[in-house]
């Protein structure tokens, strides 16, 4: 009896596994976001803030959001497992999978600085960009998925990552901006890049 158990046992844990079916939207917006009881109608106004609220669905069947936002009226659809952003404001929003030394580091090399402003205006214009370089560009009204980890933690534009923060507690961090904000630290990387160049001479 024991030994049919355990075969049977990984079985139903694989089957369990497999039939396990999550998403996660992180929806950004301008304003307060106005979510019915389904989660799938969403209504968002004009605003200067920045607001977010996490929807989480299971089940294996694509997830159709309606937005009525100032634009008008829009669908978004997450078809997939996994862990998506839904950009509600009139801001894109841009980011990119973050590596626990980038976290650490807190003094930049001229080369590391030169690096960083070379992907920073890459990104903004949209180049370079995809789903395998860990990078998004994601424009007002669409929605982009990240990964399938819907446990990843993504901190959205306004919010810094903590040095405290432990990054082994899960399995990727994902850093956002709007950007309006990438452009302001593109200025002042690019001043900090002069800085140095100064010093070096």
């Amino acid at each position: 009896m024991k030994k049919s158990f355990v075969p049977f046992l990984l079985s139903a844990l694989v089957f369990a596994s497999c039939t396990s079916h999550n998403k996660k939207i992180l929806l950004y917006a301008n304003s307060e976001i106005q979510v019915d009881e389904s989660q799938k109608n969403i209504v968002v106004k004009e605003g200067s803030s920045h607001v977010e609220k996490e929807l989480d669905f299971s089940g294996s069947s694509p997830v159709e959001l309606t937005i009525q936002g100032p634009a008008g009226k829009y669908t978004l659809d997450a078809k997939e497992d996994g862990l998506y952003i839904a950009n509600l404001k009139s801001d894109t929003v841009v980011g990119s999978l973050q590596h626990v030394g980038k976290i650490a580091q807190t003094r930049m090399t001229q080369d590391q600085l030169k690096s960083n402003l070379d992907s920073l205006n890459k990104l903004v214009r949209d180049e370079n960009v995809s789903a395998a370089n860990k990078n998004y560009f994601i424009a007002p009204g669409k929605m982009v998925k990240l990964t399938d980890f819907t446990k990843a933690k993504v901190f959205g534009p306004f919010t810094s990552i903590p040095s405290s923060f432990d990054a082994g507690s899960v399995p990727e961090i994902y850093k956002f901006y709007n950007l309006s904000e990438v452009n302001d630290i593109i200025h002042k990387l690019t001043e900090m890049g002069r800085y140095k160049e100064g010093d070096s001479q």
